[in-house]
């Protein structure tokens, strides 16, 4: 089973596996509309979902009390859904404090304590907490299916 994990925001981490993972830059380019903004996040999903044969996405459930990042997160995850509806694709959301627990034990870890927990658990290397969370991420749901 493939599965692709994505922490959705401006800067959205991805992970396929312990060694296929990064970060998509969905920041409104100069010139450019949300709508173009959500074409290019669409393309960039249905790409990876066919290329790696993707079996299942799972997400980070908007949360936060910013309303333009809430906002923007659910336009993202409404193609995600939507995309995966289509595609057959099974999808899953997780909430932040769900992901914070797993990976450090407390529900209310800042952005350091979660690389930390991604560099000590998980040998990630890098320095990107979105990557990190998605690494995060994915590490749950296969500890959930035993995968």
């Amino acid at each position: 089973m493939n599965v692709l994990s994505l922490d959705v925001a401006s800067t959205t981490g991805w992970a396929i596996d312990k060694d296929t993972y990064g970060t998509w830059d969905m920041r409104t380019r100069k010139d450019e509309s949300m709508g173009m903004k959500l074409i290019r996040f669409r393309a960039k999903l249905k790409e990876v979902i066919k290329k790696a044969e993707i079996s299942i996405v799972l997400y980070e459930r908007p949360a936060g009390q910013h309303t333009s990042s809430v906002m923007h997160q659910s336009k993202l995850i409404a193609i995600i859904e939507e995309e995966c509806e289509s595609s057959g694709v099974e999808y899953r959301a997780y909430s932040a404090k769900e992901l914070k627990q797993f990976a450090t034990g407390k529900g209310n870890s800042g952005k350091p304590a979660m690389i930390a927990a991604a560099k000590e658990r998980w040998d990630y290397p890098g320095e990107d907490d979105n990557e990190a969370d998605a690494i995060i991420m994915r590490e749950l749901f296969r500890a959930e299916t035993n995968l």
